[in-house]
């Protein structure tokens, strides 16, 4: 049966860390659902927010190993369902003509999104949420013709004063080195 992991992986900020992490999945025939990358709280790092599913807690633990063993992964941490906080953000460019305006304005606040650009005939709509949401979202406003669509790949943070930088079972700074 395939899981869901989503792992927040902190790494040394330099050129072709991504593109190493990549060609790790890509070798072992890992398919990567989601990712988003972007700077962190300390400069010099980046996080990676990477979804995969996998069929087995062996191939789960086996992506852990490999990424661990890249010299630029400083700290691996799982993002337990239920103990994190995950977040994707869409754009959607909605063809909107007049007479259909007021209803797609009606579904976009049901969903708590906001509306970014207005067109005579298109609005683009944002939104947050977990990934069931925005694709509830997209569903609503597909009878109205979807003209375009962007949507990030998922970030998460740890619930709570749980941080990344707290001692993980991936972790492998050692002792010494870690606030």
């Amino acid at each position: 049966m395939s899981t869901v992991h989503t792992l927040s992986v902190l790494v040394e900020d330099k050129p072709g860390v991504l593109a190493r992490i990549a060609g790790l999945f890509a070798r072992r025939g890992f398919n990567i659902e989601s990712l988003a990358v972007g700077p962190t709280e300390r400069p010099g790092y980046s996080r990676i927010t990477l979804v995969a599913v996998v069929e087995s807690e062996v191939q789960s633990e086996q992506i852990v190993k490999q990424l661990n063993k890249l010299v630029e992964v400083i700290k691996i941490t799982e993002m337990e369902k239920g103990l994190a906080v995950r977040r994707e953000l869409i754009l959607i460019k909605v063809k909107a003509e007049p007479s259909t305006r007021g209803e797609i304005l009606q579904i976009v606040e049901m969903f708590r999104g906001r509306v970014v650009d207005v067109a005579p005939d298109t609005l683009t709509i944002e939104a947050t949420g977990g990934y069931g949401k925005l694709r509830a979202l997209k569903d609503m406003l597909e009878p109205y013709g979807v003209r375009e669509l962007v949507q990030s790949g998922s970030v998460a943070v740890g619930r709570g004063a749980r941080t990344i930088t707290d001692r993980s079972k991936y972790d492998k700074t050692p002792k010494n080195q870690r606030d």
